[in-house]
């Protein structure tokens, strides 16, 4: 089947294969290395990570925060309504409404879509906060005006009374008091992600220094992960497929990281799929990696000509989705499908909450 075919992405996971809560401890998750040119995988458990990896090679992790990005709300006559917080408005791409003068604007994923029009007040947080519908963008998104005087004031309200965004295939009534941690990676610094880069999820302070201790180097951009990581491709030929845009930022100090190790022939290796695509949108063809911020749309697909990176350590990822195409592209499809059965056949833990992937081709 062509590596251009959706269906070619497609396989068959068990119920009981995801996740739906956290391993015991962060660092007994179970880590597959697929390395090489062997189409075995090996299995492994994430705190072998500083003996498998080699002194001198550079992690590049995202520290990205996570929001309690879902609000819930009210209509004006009582009804129910809700907004997922996506990010500020004044930095959607392409953006063409005026937005008003000293206001908290905020993109958002509006419910009920259909009553939401421009003029539309909902009621959050008990009465603590009313949003102003200013425009509607398209697939359920809107531009609402908050009723407060600064970001600090509103990102209190939201810390306050917002609900952590977890994944729909994470399927319980409620969102646990464990989440609140757990559904964050330890070295989370940058506050604005409505989903957690949850390659990150495995690490502890006490892998950290164990990696250092190894002489493995560890370095840090910033990748705000949107709602559209969950979103499946739905067109036949994956070349038509258009990703969300997503916002991100590397400092001076991390691009100089990556390219003294790439002059110094040291191995690169990205922890997930957020900060895989940020690093081969800000490295050129000439393999220098820039500090740079911006939106990235970058799609990875099998044929992609890698720039930047030796290696990547990843969750495991959705059929069809645009998660699996890339890491397909890194390994080769016909690899990535043999290693995800074997995942299954041995009871590897699928998704946000399950277990890692280190792949080194």
């Amino acid at each position: 089947m062509s590596d251009t075919a959706l269906d070619a992405f497609d396989f068959l996971l068990p119920q009981e294969n995801i996740a739906q809560f956290p391993a015991d401890r962060r660092e007994n998750s179970r880590l597959m290395v697929l390395s090489g040119s062997t189409n075995e995988p090996e299995d492994r458990i994430f705190h072998e990570l500083p003996e498998i990896l080699r002194a001198g090679d550079l992690l590049v992790r995202n520290n990205t925060k996570v929001i309690p990005a879902r609000l819930p709300g009210k209509l004006p006559g009582g009804g129910k309504a809700e907004a997922l917080l996506m990010h500020p408005a004044a930095s959607h791409p392409g953006l063409e409404t005026q937005l008003p003068e000293n206001t908290i604007c905020w993109v958002c994923l509006a419910k009920p879509g259909n009553k939401l029009k421009p003029g539309k007040i909902l009621t959050f947080a008990d009465g603590k906060l009313q949003g102003e519908v200013i425009s509607k963008l398209g697939e359920g998104q809107v531009i609402m005006a908050f009723d407060v005087v600064s970001e600090h004031d509103f990102m209190q309200i939201v810390e306050e009374n917002g609900e952590l965004p977890l994944p729909p295939y994470i399927q319980r009534d409620e969102v646990s008091t464990d989440d609140k941690q757990r559904y964050q990676t330890t070295f989370a610094r940058h506050t604005g992600a409505v989903a957690a880069p949850t390659a990150g999820l495995h690490f502890t302070p006490e892998v950290d220094l164990k990696l250092v201790e190894n002489g493995i180097e560890i370095t840090h951009l910033t990748l705000h992960v949107g709602p559209g990581t969950f979103r499946p491709i739905k067109v036949d030929d994956i070349t038509e497929h258009q990703m969300d845009g997503e916002y991100y930022e590397v400092p001076e100090d991390c691009a100089k990281t990556i390219n003294a190790a790439r002059k110094e022939g040291r191995r690169i290796i990205t922890v997930g799929s957020t900060s895989t695509r940020t690093i081969e949108t800000v490295t050129d063809e000439n393999g220098v990696t820039h500090s740079s911020s911006g939106w990235s749309k970058l799609f990875i697909r099998p044929g992609y000509k890698w720039k930047a990176i030796d290696g990547m350590l990843t969750n495991f990822h959705l059929p069809k989705s645009s998660l699996i195409v890339m890491v397909s592209a890194l390994m080769g499809r016909e690899r990535i499908m043999h290693a995800y059965n074997h995942a299954i056949k041995t009871g590897y833990r699928f998704y946000s909450y399950g277990d890692a992937m280190l792949l080194l081709p």
